[in-house]
């Protein structure tokens, strides 16, 4: 999963901002020491919001840089966009799992799904399960 940030100079310092997440804003004294701490605050603004059950404004901005998100919190992002309307416990029930490891797998704080636990997840959704490393 990708945002975009756009960078600029201001005085003697480097602005990161993500237009799709505007209360993600940082600085570096360089543009890569910008770059580097715009992911930070954006996997840490990320988790913070899909822990607190938060929506999160799916990535639309094109331009600037990219910022690839930390992968266990893209898991957590993908879990609660495919679940949709439906509820955790539903599919807690249809996965064989407790309501509780399912929420866990949903909140990138606590979540460390096993390739096996996705491919079952894959398999509920009737989805195919695409790893690229």
């Amino acid at each position: 999963m990708i945002y975009h940030c756009d960078i600029k100079k201001e005085g003697d310092v480097y602005i990161a901002q993500f237009p799709d997440m505007p209360n993600v804003v940082t600085c570096g004294f360089t543009h890569e020491e910008a770059l580097a701490m715009a992911k930070d605050a954006l996997d840490g603004c990320l988790e913070v919001d899909i822990s607190q059950g938060n929506s999160v404004p799916p990535p639309s901005y094109t331009g600037g840089y990219t910022v690839t998100v930390a992968n266990h919190i893209a898991v957590a992002l993908q879990l609660r966009e495919l679940r949709g309307e439906q509820s955790q416990t539903d599919i807690a029930r249809r996965l064989g799992l407790s309501y509780q490891a399912y929420q866990r797998l949903e909140n990138p704080r606590k979540a460390n799904p096993t390739v096996k636990t996705l491919e079952k997840i894959a398999h509920v959704y009737g989805r195919e399960l695409s790893i690229s490393l």
